[in-house]
């Protein structure tokens, strides 16, 4: 009975082109990929569907700090971080990760999760407890949604970035605690929250700030701070998570919070307390991250990265507005995140297979991950990619239109 009632909700899935599908990399993580897929012999790939937006993920300097962990502290951590799983590696990037975000939450302490995933699960049920009330955009990365679902609070959802509905949402809200929980770059769109006139509204109503910035982190502010440090934002009211395998290109998460929070979350977060500690050498190489993130050469892949997304804007703009029978509209996004909106499903899976026999990886973005409607190529740049390859996915986006006939 099981097996039948999953084969008919896969074959309605197929029937709405929503069947999603992997493809095996078989070389490292970069614009130039080997990848495989159905079983068909590995191929060599244009790839424009990675987080990895500075080019990190296979940096030399990361590579030989991962390798130089696990030599000093081997392939495992061997238990949860409150047995026996917390090394020096990961306290020395929980000590620099709170100097990282100082400068925006005084006093700041901060706490490493394996994963962006784990932090956000981590927590809503950790901090809000029956009685409270939390905030959400409903554009939210799914982990947001998913902790808030399995907190005990009232959960109040507002649409995407209208904070008029959120004022008046705070406005009638009698909680003792009340957390506003939005991403800082939205995945799927790449747009920005309204960080300052958020923090407003929590100072304003008595609220705190949860921001996930798994997007921003190592891109956005001065020495790729973050979205926090973007807007010039500084208030104990915040509580920031970070992602550490995008932009910083390893593995893993924090959150930043006051150190009473901190406290709280070591104490009581499930997702914390219950998981073997990631890797110790893990850690060591995000500590080789930050350095890199702070350095020149950090400076220039930011410099660089900014070129690349005006570049292809201006240029896809030119061919949308070369064929505007097309339909496609790009999202009102100026970070490493370009979505290609085309509306429906089946025509983006048209649209992303034409890319793919020409070399080119563009992933199609269906619903549930994005409204009914907005069916999109993810185009996300790297600081990896080159001017060629940038004008080499427009050419291919211009070959598919007219293979549309249109």
């Amino acid at each position: 009975m099981l097996i039948e009632h999953l084969n008919r909700q896969l074959r309605e899935r197929a029937e709405q082109a929503l069947t999603r599908n992997r493809r095996t990399a078989a070389s490292p993580c970069a614009p130039q990929q080997r990848v495989a897929r159905d079983g068909q012999p590995a191929r060599e790939m244009l790839a424009f569907c990675s987080n990895d937006y500075l080019g990190l993920a296979n940096h030399p300097a990361l590579t030989a700090a991962l390798a130089e962990g696990a030599q000093r502290f081997g392939a495992g951590s061997g238990a949860s971080h409150l047995v026996s799983g917390h090394s020096l590696a990961h306290a020395r990037l929980e000590a620099e990760l709170a100097a990282w975000m100082a400068p925006n939450i005084p006093n700041a302490r901060a706490l490493y999760f394996c994963t962006g995933y784990m932090a956000n699960m981590a927590l809503a049920p950790a901090l809000a407890a029956q009685g409270a009330t939390i905030f959400a955009d409903r554009l939210n990365h799914a982990s947001l949604v998913d902790g808030a679902l399995l907190s005990k609070a009232t959960l109040q959802r507002y649409a995407h970035r209208n904070l008029v509905v959120l004022e008046r949402q705070l406005s009638s809200c009698d909680s003792a605690i009340k957390l506003i929980v939005t991403d800082a770059v939205f995945s799927m769109d790449g747009d920005l929250a309204d960080l300052p006139a958020m923090l407003a509204l929590a100072e304003k109503y008595d609220a705190w700030l949860v921001v996930d910035d798994a997007h921003g982190f190592g891109v956005l502010g001065a020495q790729g701070r973050g979205s926090l440090a973007q807007f010039g934002l500084c208030s104990e009211r915040l509580i920031y998570m970070g992602t550490l395998g995008k932009a910083a290109g390893v593995a893993g998460a924090f959150i930043a919070a006051h150190p009473t929070i901190v406290e709280w979350l070591v104490q009581t977060a499930r997702p914390y307390i219950y998981t073997t500690a990631a890797p110790p050498a893990i850690a060591h190489a995000v500590s080789a991250s930050l350095l890199v993130l702070a350095s020149e050469d950090g400076t220039q892949r930011r410099a660089h990265l900014a070129h690349l997304v005006a570049l292809l804007r201006r240029q896809l703009t030119l061919l949308m507005d070369a064929h505007p029978s097309l339909g496609w509209s790009l999202a009102d996004s100026h970070t490493a995140i370009q979505p290609l909106i085309v509306g429906d499903n089946a025509a983006a899976l048209v649209l992303s297979a034409a890319l793919e026999r020409q070399g080119l990886w563009v992933p199609a973005i269906r619903p549930p991950t994005v409204p009914v409607g907005t069916a999109r190529l993810r185009i996300t740049l790297s600081a990896s990619h080159s001017v060629h390859d940038v004008l080499r996915l427009v050419h291919g986006l211009a070959m598919a239109a007219q293979d549309m006939h249109v």
